[in-house]
């Protein structure tokens, strides 16, 4: 659904846009040499960016600040931890979180912390050699991109107050897709102190516009880890599922 690129031509009843002009937002049916979209949809592409990093803001970045501002509500100050901060959603959110005057601790495996590193977090820590829920160590906000660990597990890093924010599903799942670790949170969330939410993101023109100023200042860089050209969708796609792209955004390119 991400797209970027230059518009061709508008219906008769655009007025934001008009031939030429170099966009970036989401629509349907992205994957294409031509694409279609509501102008609501679309957004002046930032002059710092290239079509290539343009093209992977809109799905994700809506996650990360959604997850971030309206379920997680950080605050400036806070300890948050970005657990899976080398995927698409996890590298928009260790910035945003850094935006939002947040201290960050990152997660990653051991391939991904240079890439990871990159995003300004205050710290990262490599999953294989150390264990963020053995409750020695507590956070103000988790934003779990991940999906592995367990409710209990994520509890342990949190604080008494803490909030978790569940991004996706665990992959799979017979009756509820993945997501039943999701509902879990919900549910358990009316029992304790703690606030165990999940995400439902919702893209929208008004967070676009926020996401371009924050890319203009300079304060999000969109992290790529892949490019490939339109004909080599299926391989893209192969390597985003086996988890071998290396983390950051897969790009295709027309």
């Amino acid at each position: 659904m991400d797209v970027a690129g230059t518009i061709e031509t508008v219906g008769k009843e655009v007025t934001r846009f008009q031939p030429g002009d170099a966009v970036f937002g989401w629509t349907d049916g992205s994957f294409a040499e031509y694409a279609i979209a509501p102008e609501d949809q679309l957004a002046a592409k930032p002059a710092s960016l290239g079509f290539e990093q343009a093209a992977v803001v809109a799905i994700s970045g809506f996650a990360a600040l959604q997850g971030l501002r309206d379920v997680g509500q950080v605050q400036p100050g806070q300890q948050v931890l970005v657990i899976g901060a080398a995927g698409g959603v996890g590298s928009f959110a260790v910035q945003l979180a850094k935006a939002f005057g947040a201290q960050v601790t990152e997660v990653a495996s051991t391939n991904q912390v240079d890439l990871v590193r990159s995003t300004g977090a205050d710290r990262v820590i490599d999953y294989t050699r150390e264990d963020v829920t053995d409750g020695t160590r507590h956070w103000d906000l988790i934003l779990d991109c991940a999906g592995r660990r367990t409710l209990s597990q994520l509890r342990r890093a949190l604080t008494p107050a803490g909030t978790l924010v569940i991004v996706g599903g665990e992959g799979g799942g017979r009756w509820l897709g993945g997501f039943d670790r999701n509902l879990r949170a919900v549910a358990l969330s009316r029992l304790v102190g703690q606030r165990l939410r999940m995400l439902s993101s919702k893209p929208g023109q008004a967070d676009l516009q926020v996401l371009r100023e924050l890319l203009e200042a300079g304060k999000v860089v969109p992290v790529i880890g892949r490019t490939y050209p339109l004909g080599e969708v299926p391989e893209a796609i192969r390597q985003m599922v086996e988890g071998r792209g290396g983390g950051g955004k897969i790009v295709i390119t027309v």
